[in-house]
């Protein structure tokens, strides 16, 4: 398979990137270029503007004062906007996942985000912190969703937004729903990194990003991803 140069750009690493999330980037590379579709990775510090030509937009996980401060600067550049409007992937994680919606909280602060999904978050009153997993909205025809949490908020949804999964183990959003999404916005509290663990999901977002379905890329050997999925599920307490 070959298509135009796929540009990934990832915002702003040098505020918004814990536990592994530039490791979205790398999968999405990875799985890309073993289709010979040709990439590009932009990682973009928050003291540059972010790239407005580009297919797939990264956002990582951060502390309250960077998340505050990048949501801020993505605000006032507005590429992040424009390249929702114009029907780019964006993926986000935990806070960047915070900043996609119209508001968090941050420091105690109620902070405004980018308005992209339609939810809220606040804090809980007990951090999410372990294993989740969770059945993905069928419309997406994905397999269970996997990953590590380890946040403090709490999201809430309105009914412009759906929820990416619902929550077998874990916390998630609210202990019922995990993630949200709409268009080819994408927004989740999980790392590990989380397309590493899902990389059904990367495949969604590359498939997205080229105007094709998932099922029309070539078929990449995913035993050792397979492996690693079935290891963390398996890990599960019962139900």
């Amino acid at each position: 398979m070959s298509t135009s140069m796929l540009r990934l750009v990832w915002i702003y690493p040098d505020l918004l990137s814990t536990y592994g999330d530039r490791g979205n980037l790398l999968i999405l590379a990875h799985r890309a270029e073993s289709r010979r579709i040709l990439t590009e990775s932009i990682m973009v510090r928050s003291d540059r503007p972010i790239p407005r030509e580009a297919d797939i937009y990264l956002i990582g996980g951060g502390e309250d004062g960077p998340q505050s401060l990048a949501a801020n600067k993505m605000i006032a550049d507005g590429a992040v906007a424009e390249a929702a409007s114009l029907g780019k992937v964006i993926f986000a994680v935990c806070a960047g996942y915070q900043i996609l919606g119209e508001s968090f909280v941050a420091s105690g602060e109620r902070c405004g985000g980018l308005g992209l999904l339609d939810m809220r978050s606040d804090r809980g009153e007990t951090r999410a912190v372990g294993e989740l997993s969770g059945k993905v909205d069928p419309r997406l025809n994905l397999p269970e969703l996997t990953g590590f949490e380890n946040h403090g908020g709490r999201t809430h949804l309105g009914p412009e937004s759906s929820p990416l999964a619902s929550v077998e183990h874990g916390i998630g959003n609210d202990g019922a729903g995990e993630g949200a999404w709409r268009d080819k916005i994408v927004g989740t509290y999980l790392h590990g990194p989380a397309l590493a663990r899902n990389p059904a999901l990367a495949d969604l977002l590359l498939a997205w990003s080229i105007g094709r379905q998932p099922s029309e890329l070539p078929v990449l050997d995913d035993a050792w991803a397979g492996k690693l999925r079935g290891e963390r599920l398996a890990a599960l307490p019962s139900t």
